[in-house]
C-alpha cells in the first residue's frame, strides 16, 4: 500500500510562485502514477495534473497548461507541482493521489493524501 503525504501550501500574492511535493512510502510507491488534485470551497475535486511512474507524456488541466508542471523524481519518490503565474482562483486544498495509470477522474485513484493548503492573494 502507498501512503502520500503533501507538502509546500501556503499563503502567496497572485503573480507569485510555489512548488508543492507529494512524497509516496510503501512498497510500491516508485511504479504508481501520481495525480494532482484540488478543492475550491464550495467545488468538488478537480484534476490538475497527473504523471505516470515513468514521468513522461504528463497530463494537465486546461487552467494548468502553460503555468503548470508536474514532475517526479523516482529515487525521492516525490512527485513535484510547480504553480507559477498564481491566481486567486488558484487558492484550493490541494491533493495528490495514487493510481495505477493517468486518469483525470479522481475516481481511478484508491490512495489520497490530506492534502496541502494553497492561498493566492489578490
Amino acid at each position: 500500500q502507498v501512503h502520500l503525504v503533501e507538502s509546500g501550501g501556503g499563503l502567496v500574492q497572485a503573480g507569485d510562485s510555489l512548488r508543492l511535493s507529494c512524497t509516496a512510502s510503501g512498497s510500491s510507491a516508485s511504479d504508481v502514477a501520481i495525480a494532482w488534485f484540488r478543492q475550491r470551497t464550495g467545488t468538488e475535486r478537480e484534476f490538475v495534473a497527473a504523471v505516470s511512474w515513468t514521468g513522461y507524456n504528463p497530463k494537465y488541466a486546461e487552467f494548468a497548461e502553460g503555468r503548470f508542471t508536474i514532475s517526479r523524481d523516482n529515487k525521492k519518490n516525490t512527485v513535484f507541482l510547480e504553480m507559477n503565474r498564481l491566481r486567486s482562483e488558484d487558492t484550493a486544498r490541494y491533493y495528490c493521489a495514487a493510481g495505477v495509470t493517468v486518469k483525470i477522474r479522481a475516481g481511478w485513484y484508491d490512495v489520497w493524501g490530506q492534502g496541502t493548503q494553497v492561498i493566492v492573494s489578490s
